[in-house]
């Protein structure tokens, strides 16, 4: 059996390399968002219930996509991370009792709006005047 799960996340692993390469740096998605989400949580839900099977270079492991070549590079102070998809109520809850966890029951409030791909920035002021504007890339450069 454990052969099996392995050649199955290692299957994953080289579809999901393959369609990030298509949507983050060809920009010609082969697959939507949903079905992505989907192959990334089987591979996410093998990798927990396998955690020998866990590799550094795993899509797991890292933000996709590679930055652009045609731009200079800049390294973020912080890394810019992706949220993670909900796509049910439960998930939704989950993600609210995590946050309610996390500020240990403090008061606090949601403000939603839709989320567009592929445009995260981050912003650098110094003394009011923007001093640089960068894209996510990786999420560390």
């Amino acid at each position: 059996m454990s052969k099996k799960i392995q050649k199955e996340i290692e299957d994953l692993r080289r579809r999901i390399q393959v369609y990030d390469y298509q949507y983050y740096v060809k920009a010609q998605p082969e697959i939507s968002d949903y079905e992505y989400d989907q192959l990334y949580h089987r591979l996410s839900q093998l990798e927990s219930e396998n955690p020998e099977y866990i590799t550094p270079d795993s899509p797991t492991r890292r933000v996709s996509g590679e930055p652009t070549k045609e731009f200079p590079t800049v390294h973020h102070s912080s890394p810019m991370l992706s949220l993670t998809n909900t796509y049910s109520e439960e998930e939704l809850l989950d993600f609210d009792k995590r946050v309610a966890k996390g500020l240990n029951d403090q008061k606090y409030e949601y403000f939603c709006e839709l989320k567009f791909d592929g445009v995260a920035i981050s912003l650098w002021y110094e003394n009011g005047v923007l001093q640089k504007a960068v894209t996510r890339g990786d999420g560390t450069r």
